[in-house]
């Protein structure tokens, strides 16, 4: 039984096979607008920023799955909230986070910096730096030269679905620069961001430019997802190209001016 098959439960919404093996990256909405996203090879399973443990490990024991590592792209609660109670339940399993953040979490067993490529599943997978949100915040990027596997990026809080992640800690320059980075990726690399926000993103992306078809198009295709009970992740750098207005901004200037009129915007 193939792995799709034996998971019809829970659809991927990526697959694809290669040497005769499944590659499966499923969703897992959490608390309000979390999504943990998993990504399955064989009988293993990485988890990316965890926010609550049991939710996940019944996933994975219902599947028969071993946990094998756990990707945090950065340290607040809504992501960490879940990873000491899964490695308490699998303990070989690694947790991978930036070493600069290693004050804020401390229990990673393995420290990651800028550029640095680790193996999981037999997947090589990459990090970037994209500080903003947090000022080590960083993203985990495959890029798999076989077959017909689009690029993957996990970007946590950083990119979302028509937006981008409130800036705590780092600067609009930050955030402007690290949107260049994702920018600059191939143009079908696909977005697994951590929250739910595509909708909400549109209406303000919407009411800055109404005559923006575009953006029009894909909030009536948002509202119609979401409607029908489903996830509208994930994305694809075009698709953010074509209707994400933090990733058009031409300066930091204008991402803060936008991200300051987001952050004050009330749909109504």
């Amino acid at each position: 039984m193939s792995l799709e098959e034996d998971f019809n439960e829970a659809p991927s919404l990526f697959a694809m096979r290669s040497n005769n093996e499944d590659y499966a990256i499923y969703p897992l909405p959490v608390l309000q607008d979390n999504i943990i996203w998993l990504l399955v090879r064989g009988s293993e399973v990485v988890v990316v920023d965890p926010a609550v443990s049991n939710p996940v490990a019944n996933w994975i024991e219902d599947k028969r799955l071993n946990l094998k590592a756990i990707l945090q792209t950065h340290h607040h609660q809504d992501h960490i909230g879940g990873s000491l109670e899964l490695k308490r339940r699998w303990p070989q399993a690694n947790i991978i986070a930036s070493k600069a953040d290693i004050d804020r979490i401390p229990f990673q067993t393995l420290s990651v910096c800028d550029g640095d490529e680790i193996t999981l599943l037999d997947i090589k997978i990459k990090i970037l730096e994209v500080p903003a949100h947090t000022n080590a915040h960083v993203a985990y990027y495959i890029h798999e030269k076989r077959d017909q596997m689009p690029p993957v990026l996990f970007c946590g809080d950083t990119l979302f679905g028509a937006g981008c992640g409130k800036i705590f800690e780092g600067t609009y320059k930050d955030m402007y620069q690290s949107l260049q980075r994702i920018k600059a990726l191939p143009l079908n690399t696909k977005i697994y961001c951590a929250h739910e926000y595509t909708e909400d993103n549109l209406l303000w992306a919407n009411s800055l430019e109404p005559k923006n078809r575009l953006i029009s198009k894909r909030l009536e295709e948002v509202r119609r997802t979401r409607g029908e009970g489903l996830l509208t992740l994930p994305s694809s750098i075009q698709e953010e190209m074509n209707t994400n207005l933090f990733l058009l901004a031409q300066s930091p200037d204008e991402l803060g001016m936008l991200r300051q009129h987001k952050d004050n915007w009330c749909y109504k």
